[in-house]
């Protein structure tokens, strides 16, 4: 597959009166043609700031720091902003976590669908009117020449969340950027949303990165996985590679805390503790200080990114050939 997005040493700070948060740091990834990648991890640990950052969507005391945002030979980072607004749901679309944050509820669904079409497409009132329904069609939305004229409050959870992902589609975007799309619905509507993501990603042959801190979803819908925490990708791979030879503390730890995997235990496992204060990142691996048992080295040095596989990477100390040699060693004197 050929590369469709290179992310490279991306570093984003917020300016605060304590001083600068170094939301996300020294990030790195590459996304596919037609390939979905999810990306997880617990709240505040970057995820969104990260797929906000690649669109330029930062609040006002937030800025890029570092790195490269390669899409199509363009670096995105060095594009001014009256240019960027052009790349925003054109090249890269956002569909957001919240439908009712993201409909204005005084403008009838149809025609926030088609301003989008009429503004990039350059195209007449009547043509835009048309693909919109076109759109709302695509996206299960039942009686949609009758429904164009309908009002976001008229629309369930789920059929607003549709509309959102309508908008997202109205430019026919390379990359679908979903920032946990399926969070404020319950669980039947939650999968009909991801079916549909998933159906249309195929018949558009798009490239979707996928939000969430649910590995039921990650099962579900994703080809690769890449796991952040305390603003840094620690470990990504196939979906397969990381649901089930997991390397990192950090994904053991999230992994162990699904349901399925304490059945028959009376309480659930948790991940004691919280994600670090970013204002003054810790020395070591970040999650040294929750890691249940953690090497001395954690402490110490921040580690790199070890090989796996040809497409398994994790940042943890344990996949050093001196880790393991220890790990054998104490295994021994065990047995």
């Amino acid at each position: 597959m050929n590369k469709l997005l290179e992310v490279k040493n991306l570093e984003v700070n917020f300016k605060t009166d304590c001083g600068e948060v170094k939301a996300i740091r020294n990030v790195s990834f590459d996304l596919y043609d037609g390939e979905i990648l999810a990306i997880v991890g617990e709240s505040g640990c970057g995820k969104s700031m990260l797929c906000r950052s690649l669109i330029k969507l930062l609040p006002n005391n937030g800025y890029i720091r570092n790195g490269e945002i390669l899409l199509n030979n363009y670096d995105l980072v060095k594009i001014k902003e009256k240019n960027i607004s052009k790349i925003r749901g054109k090249d890269i679309s956002m569909i957001f976590q919240d439908p009712m944050t993201s409909l204005n509820p005084t403008i009838c669904v149809g025609k926030q669908i088609a301003e989008v079409v009429k503004i990039h497409n350059k195209t007449s009132k009547s043509e835009a009117k048309k693909k919109a329904i076109e759109l709302m069609e695509l996206v299960g939305i039942e009686d949609a020449v009758n429904r164009y004229n309908q009002y976001p409050y008229q629309f369930s959870g789920g059929m607003r969340q549709r509309i959102v992902i309508a908008i997202s589609l109205a430019c026919n975007p390379k990359i679908l950027i979903a920032d946990e799309p399926t969070t404020a619905l319950d669980v039947r509507v939650q999968y009909q949303i991801l079916d549909l993501l998933k159906s249309i990603q195929k018949e558009k042959k798009l490239s979707i990165i996928f939000i969430t801190h649910d590995f039921g979803v990650v099962s579900k819908i994703a080809d690769r996985v890449a796991v952040m925490y305390a603003g840094k990708i620690i470990e990504i791979g196939k979906k397969e590679e990381i649901l089930l030879n997991a390397k990192h503390p950090y994904t053991i730890g999230l992994l162990g805390c699904l349901p399925s995997m304490n059945k028959g235990k009376e309480y659930l496992e948790v991940i004691e503790g919280m994600p670090p204060n970013l204002l003054n990142p810790p020395k070591g691996d970040a999650f040294a200080i929750r890691n249940k048992n953690p090497l001395v080295i954690d402490f110490l040095e921040e580690p790199p990114m070890f090989k796996v596989s040809e497409s398994h990477y994790a940042a943890t100390w344990l996949l050093h050939p001196k880790a393991m040699k220890l790990i054998s060693v104490k295994e021994e004197q065990v047995n």
